[in-house]
């Protein structure tokens, strides 16, 4: 009998574990979906049937009239958010209470990875972000770009060796190649050839730190399910050594000092030497309301998490859209031949050679890009945790500390309210007298607010030089093989990957500078 009576117990105290939480939308009135023991509303994405942005989406559309929609990430409360001026809010008004992003659960065991500007949390975010800042300057950026031009330049011959078979390229692979050459030389210094080494060990990591492992979903699936149990499950241990190795192996090479040549370790080594980091606490305030002291000095461990996120943040998302635009310039030919005619009025101006100058006046090329980027944003959603108890006067609730908010991306990008006929490719949509400033809110891929993506203007910049390079020389176009409306594997998580790649025919230009 005793024994029953224990198994009973806990059974019931399971079940209580499994559903707690589970009224927390109904108290406040916001409509949700019925959450399913354990596993809440996010079974789909559990079970690898579908991707975090598609969850997402897939609430976005069920409930079209409504400003918030309640979800449980297993029995973890979230926000999704369909209303671009409580976005705002969230992002810039009231960033105080969601400056966090809420990936590294406070709990949880400390991850050296995890310890990046995009990860980290509280004050470590804020001085990092504070020192890390000036390194991404206009004079800077110029200074990176001869190393951009010469992978563009490996990216055309790697591209006319495949016009000249007549074979059709993965424009996914081939542009992820580019970005890891880009990212190994203005990143590290290094000149990896991914462009034409198919054995590239820089491009392996590349591809290791996004391939995903049967036993990394499992790990994720049960920090979210089992927090407390799992609280000291490491998710990321594969790729530590892999990205010490590197780090410590330039940092040695550079006797631990700038080298001069601008790279992104010479300007975290610089970083460095300035010292210790001090500012004003985001999280802790004195009793008199106003801010305490926080204080930072970076060290090698810190050098190499922002290495991995600079080459993971960099490698994946800008593959991503580039190749994804090259997908809708080749069933747009229009478009795609109003780009080349800018791409060979700009480079006659400029000697026809590529530089900084020359593709901050491919406007055309530019707005091409953004409307991929709104059809496809490689980061189909944004979080914020809430990190002290926050009311929305409009909705006449309140959220607790820790429940974090999603804001679908994917969704409002496709939103016909925000873009009309969203399916339509339409680069004219961001000409300057055409882009509704109400969308500002609305159409966000780097992000909005003081967590906007710091990289933003060298993805930007290094993605155009990319497609620049592509269309001058090359018209592309369909191959037999390719599908007009590519699937997106539901097994990605962060960023959005395409399942099987995206297959294209380049022609080579008879006239081209």
């Amino acid at each position: 009998m005793i024994i029953i009576a224990m198994a009973v117990v806990l059974l019931i105290t399971f079940y209580v574990y499994g559903t707690r939480n589970f009224k927390y939308w109904e108290k406040r009135g916001v409509k949700h979906d019925k959450p399913y023991f354990l596993v809440g509303n996010n079974y789909k994405e559990y079970f690898g049937k579908a991707s975090m942005t598609q969850v997402a989406d897939e609430l976005y559309w069920r409930y079209s009239n409504e400003k918030v929609v309640g979800f449980l990430r297993s029995t973890r409360p979230e926000l999704l958010i369909r209303d671009p001026e409580i976005v705002k809010k969230i992002l810039i008004t009231d960033f105080a209470h969601f400056f966090e992003r809420g990936f590294n659960p406070h709990n949880t065991v400390f991850e050296l990875l995890m310890q990046n500007l995009f990860f980290a949390e509280g004050d470590l975010w804020k001085l990092l972000r504070q020192r890390m800042t000036p390194a991404f300057t206009t004079g800077k950026l110029k200074a990176m770009f001869p190393l951009i031009v010469e992978r563009a330049e490996k990216l055309k011959l790697r591209a006319l060796a495949a016009a000249a078979e007549g074979k059709s390229l993965d424009a996914r692979d081939l542009m992820a190649r580019y970005t890891t050459d880009f990212i190994g030389a203005c990143g590290f210094g290094l000149d990896s050839d991914s462009i034409n080494d198919e054995n590239s060990a820089f491009r392996q990591l590349g591809v290791n730190i996004f391939k995903i492992r049967t036993m990394d979903i499992v790990k994720g699936v049960a920090k979210e399910l089992f927090p407390e149990i799992f609280k000291n499950l490491k998710l990321w241990t594969r790729l530590e050594n892999d990205i010490n190795e590197l780090v410590v192996a330039i940092l040695r090479k550079r006797d631990y000092k700038p080298c001069g040549r601008g790279d992104f370790i010479d300007l975290m080594l610089e970083c460095k030497q300035k010292g210790v980091i001090v500012g004003e606490s985001i999280q802790k305030k004195k009793p008199d309301g106003t801010p305490e002291t926080a204080t930072l000095e970076i060290d090698d461990a810190l050098i190499a998490a922002q290495v991995f996120v600079f080459f993971a943040a960099g490698f994946e998302t800008s593959s991503s859209a580039t190749s994804f635009t090259l997908h809708q310039l080749a069933y747009h030919q229009d478009v795609q031949k109003k780009a080349q005619e800018e791409i060979n009025r700009v480079l006659a101006k400029h000697d026809g050679k590529l530089s900084y100058d020359a593709v901050r006046e491919m406007h055309y090329l530019e707005n091409a890009f953004k409307e991929g980027m709104r059809m496809f944003p490689s980061l189909g959603f944004l979080f914020r945790q809430c990190t002290k108890a926050f009311t929305f006067p409009e909705l006449n609730f309140s959220i607790d500390e820790g429940v974090r908010v999603l804001i679908p991306l994917q969704s409002m990008h496709n939103d016909p309210n925000y873009f009309p006929e969203p399916e339509v490719f339409r680069p004219e949509r961001f000409d300057a007298d055409q882009f509704d400033s109400n969308n500002k809110y609305v159409y966000m891929p780097f992000g909005s607010g003081p967590r906007a993506c710091i990289g933003e203007r060298l993805g930007l910049m290094q993605s155009l030089a990319g497609l620049a390079a592509i269309l001058s020389s090359f018209t592309v176009e369909p191959a037999k093989e390719t599908l007009r409306h590519p699937v997106v594997d539901p097994q990605t998580s962060l960023v959005q990957c395409i399942r099987a790649g995206l297959p294209l025919m380049f022609r080579e230009r008879k006239k081209h500078i």
